[in-house]
């Protein structure tokens, strides 16, 4: 696992994982522009569309999608140096209501005529600085709920730990780690 900055001023990462070729933001924002592999989604998962979001027409969800995403992104790569990241990413667990450390967090499309099922998952390092671990769209209440948004909360679980066990608990140990295995 390998991390690449995002912004210039080190306040946003994108965890590569081995085995791919690209990070998960440049991954989560090409299925999200890709109207095959949307289509193919949303036909999976229709029946969760249709319950939560009151939405049948796939079609529609692929455009809202494509939309949001584009939306999103421009959010996120054309983000002001001084810009709050702290606005944009929000706890992962509605409850929590205190930091901790190295934090599970999320960042949510704004689609306009219904809510986003975009989500963009992060590791909040410090206040302003995270790591994007992954992206899904979640159709359900819960990430449990499906086999998608499990393998995002793994995935957040999973570079957690593995900060942890390098020793990185907050920004300055994970700049020290980066110089270090450069």
């Amino acid at each position: 696992m390998r991390f690449e900055r995002i912004l210039d001023n080190g306040r946003l990462w994108a965890v590569m994982y081995d085995g791919e070729s690209v990070n998960v933001l440049e991954k989560v924002f090409t299925q999200w522009n890709d109207y095959e592999w949307l289509r193919a989604f949303f036909t999976k998962h229709v029946e969760d569309l249709s319950s939560f979001f009151h939405i049948t027409d796939i079609d529609r969800a692929v455009f809202d999608t494509v939309d949001d995403a584009n939306e999103l992104e421009c959010l996120i790569l054309d983000i002001d140096p001084e810009a709050n990241l702290d606005e944009l990413f929000r706890p992962l667990e509605n409850t929590r209501l205190t930091e901790v450390l190295l934090g599970r967090e999320k960042a949510k499309g704004k689609y306009h005529t219904h809510a986003s099922w975009l989500r963009l998952y992060a590791i909040r390092l410090e206040s302003g600085r995270y790591i994007i671990t992954g992206g899904a769209i979640k159709l359900t209440a819960t990430m449990q709920e499906r086999e998608h948004t499990l393998e995002e909360l793994n995935n957040l679980n999973r570079v957690r730990d593995y900060l942890i066990s390098l020793g990185v608990f907050d920004y300055n140990g994970f700049e020290d780690y980066n110089e270090e295995s450069n």
